[in-house]
């Protein structure tokens, strides 16, 4: 008996079927997230590795990969909108995680291994988007 086993989506395919039109910058810039961040990054990141981008095509392309459920865009308090590779935990999933900043070293990362707590809201609330940073001291800084 033969196993059917998928074959991983090309980057053209993932943008599409995330509904994102496909062209060159879009997929250099998708492309480099992939390759250059195993975590969370942030603009300044993308342009150190891009620097023949302009920076609003870079800073449109990531809202437009945010609002795609292809990234996570995380506030994490330090006045810098961050960006974690949502397809690297979960692909094609719009399943958030948790990312954890450390007061100390200000470093935020994912835990993916952390389930969000449900949240029951009044009547008459509906939940568009959660976002849930955690906020403490890291095990590196913490010198555990």
């Amino acid at each position: 008996m033969e196993i059917n086993k998928k074959k991983p989506l090309s980057d053209e395919q993932i943008l599409r079927e995330a509904g994102i039109r496909v062209t060159a910058v879009r997929l250099l810039i998708w492309r480099t997230i992939h390759q250059e961040f195993s975590g969370i990054f942030n603009l300044a990141d993308l342009e150190e590795k891009l620097p023949t981008v302009d920076k609003s095509t870079l800073f449109r392309t990531l809202n437009l990969l945010s609002e795609n459920h292809l990234l996570d865009t995380i506030d994490d308090g330090s006045g810098s909108q961050k960006y974690c590779n949502r397809d690297l935990h979960a692909p094609q999933s719009k399943v958030k995680h948790i990312h954890f900043n450390c007061r100390i070293c200000h470093q935020t990362v994912c835990l993916t291994d952390v389930s969000l707590p449900e949240v029951t809201l009044p009547d008459g609330y509906t939940v568009e988007d959660t976002e849930y940073v955690v906020k403490g001291i890291c095990p590196k800084c913490g010198g555990k």
